[in-house]
């Protein structure tokens, strides 16, 4: 049986974001362990509430995030398009856009104030919990779907002689054109 390839620019693509998310959900939990502390035992009250930076630092991770999550919703919603009907792989982007557009509606004075109950910040905290879970969902779909060759495949470094990065635009175009 072949090894499973995925085109370097879905690999590209698929890395950034993962990283971008990673970076977000691990800013975005010391914002609630710093700022919002809300559900946390008593045993943790030695958390300070220095929340401004980590909440400056979850903003710019928001920040940097948006531009890959647009580039990588547009290859799903083009190129990637037959991966899609597959929920484990929908439900994370729209997981992420759900956590992007409320953090953008998000007025990052709210926390700093002690404004915890407001609708968009609720939503944003729901987003964190589906995105957490609907990635872990997509990791265990790949496993049921492909196994380690799957997994393994989205980390190879090999490209083919018809996928290096300058050919992406010619990737992008010949879709578009069918």
């Amino acid at each position: 049986m072949a090894r499973p390839y995925q085109p370097s620019l879905l690999r590209s693509l698929h890395a950034l974001t993962a990283l971008g998310v990673s970076a977000a959900w691990i800013s975005g939990a010391l914002v609630w362990l710093t700022a919002d502390r809300r559900g946390l035992p008593l045993q943790w009250s030695w958390l300070q509430d220095s929340g401004g930076d980590w909440i400056d630092i979850h903003g710019t991770a928001g920040v940097v995030l948006l531009p890959i999550a647009v580039m990588f919703g547009a290859y799903a919603l083009s190129l990637g398009r037959t991966r899609l009907r597959r929920a484990a792989n929908a439900l994370p982007l729209v997981a992420l856009a759900l956590a992007i557009g409320s953090g953008k509606l998000m007025n990052e004075h709210w926390l700093r104030e002690g404004v915890l109950d407001h609708p968009v910040y609720a939503v944003h905290l729901l987003a964190w919990v589906l995105l957490t879970l609907s990635v872990i969902a997509h990791l265990c779909g790949a496993i049921a779907l492909g196994g380690q060759p799957l997994l393994r495949s989205m980390f190879r470094l090999e490209l083919r002689h018809n996928d290096l990065p300058g050919h992406w635009l010619e990737q992008v175009k010949r879709h578009v054109r069918n």
